[in-house]
């Protein structure tokens, strides 16, 4: 065991020629009855991993493919500047007198002309952005200006530059760093920002319904939504690990010291609902870990990986249980596959290429071509480009193959906002892509701002816009209000 065990190299996570070479001849006893099945069998077994998913690989496109001339943000703030859903990429970039970001459709590739429209309503840097998982043309915005925005976009992209948001969200008092969007529920909006104030927004009404505003001494570094959107877990500068229930405002879990480094952390909920953070050891190394939020002592798996100081962003595949780690800076996106067995974290393979990445967005799984065995889509932000990355693996049959895409989260919402807020959960609803993803067509949203004087205001969080009359409409066209 000790000499196999030696043939592994764990800097590149791959085995040597020559335990490839004693593979072979073991295989070939087998055949001729020179060695037991059985007693082989649990050696085959040590030796390679069985996973569909050990042979991804990944591609980048051709130049022609790729979005030219872009001039991506130089802003310090550690999110992922990108964010992709089947229709639209929407890029955060350099803009003078304020913030904007690019919304471009999937199809405008090549060079951008420098006088393509933008959204450059805030005003100051764009720090993240969020597309709603309800409706391909509606995106959230954080910024400098500590402001929430929420854009509706035309059906066909951008004709002229847009600076009206169809709703302003003011509550922070420090810059906006976080925006996502709750996984199930339709228009329910959490913002995070640097005064370590979390808000949960009903977008429908313009109202801040929740605060979470001491639970975090330090600046929040992630938020992530559990499967159904029951919980939110975060990871904050005090090197706390946080699971909270922010309907009834409770910390149900937590882990000081994650990471011991000083470096940012990330946390993700998985679809079991253990919690898989990035993170720096003390002397600097990169780490990753998998955590059960029931009992936070020890975590399940601890992996050194390496000692660059670029901050990982993890992107999840809940479809495959497959985690993709890109670091800011890095040339290389690593992917490993989480499971129920030791060591629980496996590496399957790393994606190089020569130009270090800025920032990345990740497709949802339901813009992805299914008929080439795509099962990941990255669109990696370089200094001046936006070059999109595409994970396959490889078979050789044409068909649908049902083992690579089990059903996956569409575009309909569970439940209403205001279902959420009452304390109703509802997981996501799941389509097939058997037959690919066919967008349907988006109905018109209405978003009625109430008057904030007839009703409480939530906690610490007081409008600093006079609110319109009651009844006031802004139309969104090409939007949802109706379920779908």
């Amino acid at each position: 065991n000790t000499s196999r065990l030696k043939l592994f190299n764990h800097h590149t996570h791959s085995y040597t020629s020559t335990t490839v070479y004693k593979y072979n001849i073991l295989l070939m006893n087998i055949k001729s009855n020179n060695v037991k099945s059985q007693n082989a069998v649990p050696l085959l077994l040590r030796v390679v991993r069985q996973s569909k998913f050990r042979h991804v690989f990944g591609q980048a496109v051709k130049n022609d493919q790729c979005y030219d001339d872009i001039r991506v943000s130089r802003v310090t703030w550690d999110s992922s500047f990108c964010a992709v859903n089947p229709k639209f990429v929407a890029i955060i970039v350099e803009a003078s007198g304020g913030g904007a970001f690019l919304v471009l459709p999937l199809h405008k590739t090549g060079r951008i002309d420098k006088a393509y429209p933008t959204v450059c309503g805030h005003t100051g840097p764009v720090l993240d952005i969020d597309w709603c998982p309800h409706n391909d043309h509606v995106i959230a915005s954080g910024s400098e200006d500590c402001t929430v925005m929420v854009w509706q976009v035309p059906e066909n992209g951008l004709t002229s530059s847009m600076s009206e948001p169809v709703v302003v969200l003011e509550g922070h008092s420090k810059r906006v760093g976080i925006v996502t969007w709750h996984p199930t529920a339709r228009n329910v909006l959490l913002s995070a920002g640097c005064d370590n104030l979390i808000i949960i927004w009903n977008v429908g009404t313009g109202e801040a319904m929740i605060s979470l505003d001491d639970m975090h001494p330090d600046v929040i570094f992630s938020v992530s939504w559990s499967r159904n959107g029951s919980l939110i877990c975060t990871a904050c500068k005090d090197k706390k690990v946080r699971v909270i229930d922010p309907r009834n405002q409770q910390i149900t879990a937590e882990k000081d010291k994650a990471h011991e480094g000083a470096r940012p952390m990330r946390a993700i909920f998985l679809a079991d609902g253990n919690v898989f953070t990035t993170g720096f050891s003390r002397m600097s190394e990169r780490q990753l870990a998998l955590w059960n939020p029931k009992n936070m002592d020890e975590p399940i798996t601890v992996h050194e990986m390496d000692t660059s100081n670029g901050v990982l962003l993890p992107f999840y595949d809940p479809d495959t249980n497959v985690v993709y780690l890109c670091g800011k800076g890095d040339s290389s996106i690593r992917y490993f596959e989480i499971t129920d067995e030791a060591p629980y974290v496996h590496y399957l393979n790393t994606f190089s290429s020569k130009e270090p990445q800025r920032g990345m967005g990740y497709m949802p799984k339901r813009g992805l071509d299914v008929n080439k065995c795509e099962i990941a889509r990255f669109y990696k932000l370089h200094e001046r480009k936006c070059e999109p990355i595409i994970m396959t693996v490889p078979r050789k049959s044409d068909l649908f193959q049902d083992d690579l895409y089990p059903d996956t989260a569409g575009p309909d919402c569970a439940l209403e906002a205001e279902e959420w807020f009452e304390g109703k959960n509802g997981d996501p609803i799941l389509i097939s892509l058997k037959h690919g993803y066919i967008p349907g067509k988006n109905r018109d949203l209405k978003v009625i701002k109430k008057n904030v004087l007839e009703g409480k205001p939530a906690k610490k969080v007081e409008p600093t816009a006079p609110a319109p009359k009651p009844g006031i409409v802004m139309s969104l066209s090409n939007c949802s209000t109706d379920r779908m």
